[in-house]
C-alpha cells in the first residue's frame, strides 16, 4: 500500500490535475447537458422562454467546455496508458454510448440553432438535443460508478469469459446505475441553480428555474443516499473509502455546509451565492470520490504508480501542460468574461431578433 507521499510525486500530481480537469468538466460542461434535461421537461406558460433561455446560456460556451474532458483523455492516455486500456476496453460500450451522445447534442443543438425549417423539424432537432443530453451524463456516471464498484479491472484477469460477463455485467449492477441516475440528477441541479443566475431581469423565468433547483437538490439528497445504501453489497470498498478513510469526515461536512447554503440561498433568492455553493458542493462531491478511490487509479487492479507511464514521459506532459495553460486559460477567461459576465443581458437579447444566434 502506498502512502499519502504517492501526492508528491509526479503521477500524483498529474492523477491531481486530471481529476482537476474533470471536475471543471462537471461543473461546466455538465450544467450544459443538465440544460438539455430542462430543455426537455420545458413547461407552460413560459415553455418556449424557458428554451431560449438555455440556448442562450449554452450558445457561446459550450463547445468550448469540452475542453476539459479532451484533457481528461489525454491525460489518460498519455500519462497512465495501462489505465487507459484496460477502462476503454471494459467499458467500451457505456464510453461509446456517451460519445455518440456528445455527437447527436452538439449536431442537435447547431441544426436547431440555424435551421428555419418548419417547427415540426425544430422539435425533432430538440428532443435529439435533449435526450442526448439525457445520455451522456448517465454513461459517464455508469463508467465512473464500474470503476469505483472494482467492477473494471477484473475481468481482464479472465480474458476468455463470456461477451456479457466481461463487457456488460460489471456496469449494469443497481450500484452502477444508480451513479449513472445521480450523475444526471447532479448535472440538472447545477443546470437549474445556474439558470436563475441566467435569468435576472426576468422573474418568472428565475421562478421557475428556482423552484426547479430545490426539486433536483431534493432528488440529488435521495440519490446520494440511495446509492451509498447499494455500495453496500455492491460497491463496498467505496463505501469504506466514503465513510472511514481520514478525510471522509471533513469532506462530508463541508459537502453539507454547501448544500445547506445552496438551498438557503435559493429559498432567499440570492442566486448567485447559491450557484457558488453548489458549484463547491459538486467539486466537494468529486474530490471525495477521487480520494475514496486513492491510491488506486482503477481500485484493486492499478495504482496510480503502477499504471504511470515512464518518468520522462510524465516530465513531458507537466511541460506540455504549463505552455498550454499559458494560452487556454486567459482565452477560457477572456471568453467566459464577453459572455458571461452579464447575465441578465438575455432580457435584452430576447427583445431583439437581429441578437439572437
Amino acid at each position: 500500500m502506498e502512502t499519502a507521499s504517492t501526492l508528491l510525486t509526479l503521477p500524483g500530481a498529474l492523477a491531481a490535475i486530471m481529476l482537476a480537469a474533470l471536475n471543471a468538466y462537471v461543473l461546466l460542461g455538465g450544467a450544459d447537458f443538465g440544460g438539455g434535461v430542462w430543455d426537455l421537461l420545458a413547461t407552460k406558460p413560459r415553455r418556449e422562454e424557458q428554451g431560449a433561455l438555455i440556448a442562450h446560456a449554452i450558445g457561446p460556451i459550450w463547445e468550448a467546455n469540452h475542453v476539459w474532458l479532451i484533457l481528461v483523455v489525454v491525460l489518460l492516455f498519455t500519462c497512465f496508458p495501462p489505465a487507459f486500456a484496460t477502462i476503454v476496453t471494459e467499458l467500451h460500450i457505456p464510453l461509446t454510448l456517451m460519445l455518440v451522445g456528445v455527437v447527436l447534442r452538439g449536431s442537435a443543438f447547431t441544426f436547431r440553432t440555424y435551421d428555419s425549417s418548419a417547427d415540426d423539424v425544430q422539435r425533432r432537432w430538440g428532443l435529439v438535443f435533449s435526450w442526448s443530453s439525457i445520455l451522456t451524463p448517465a454513461a459517464l456516471g455508469i463508467c465512473v460508478g464500474a470503476m469505483s464498484a472494482g467492477a473494471v479491472g477484473s475481468a481482464s484477469s479472465n480474458p476468455g469469459a463470456p461477451f456479457l460477463e466481461r463487457f456488460v455485467l460489471p456496469w449494469t449492477n443497481p450500484f452502477v446505475l444508480g451513479v449513472g441516475l445521480f450523475a444526471l440528477v447532479l448535472f440538472a441541479f447545477l443546470a437549474a441553480v445556474y439558470l436563475t443566475v441566467e435569468a435576472e431581469g426576468d422573474v418568472g423565468l428565475q421562478r421557475d428555474f428556482r423552484r426547479r433547483a430545490l426539486g433536483a437538490g431534493m432528488a440529488l439528497f435521495l440519490c446520494a443516499f440511495g446509492t451509498l445504501a447499494l455500495a453496500r453489497a455492491y460497491a463496498p470498498r467505496i463505501l469504506v473509502g466514503v465513510t472511514q478513510s481520514p478525510a471522509a469526515l471533513p469532506l462530508q461536512l463541508a459537502t453539507a455546509v454547501m448544500a445547506l447554503l445552496a438551498f438557503a440561498a435559493l429559498i432567499v433568492r440570492r442566486y448567485r451565492v447559491a450557484r457558488l455553493a453548489a458549484g463547491a458542493q459538486v467539486s466537494l462531491i468529486l474530490w471525495g470520490w477521487g480520494i475514496s478511490l486513492y491510491p488506486f487509479i482503477i481500485p484493486d487492479t492499478l495504482t496510480i504508480q503502477a499504471a504511470s507511464a515512464p518518468p520522462i514521459t510524465l516530465r513531458l506532459t507537466l511541460g506540455a501542460l504549463a505552455l498550454g495553460a499559458v494560452v487556454l486559460v486567459p482565452s477560457l477567461v477572456y471568453l467566459f468574461r464577453v459572455f458571461k459576465a452579464r447575465p441578465s443581458a438575455f432580457a435584452s437579447l430576447d427583445e431583439s431578433p437581429e441578437s439572437s444566434h
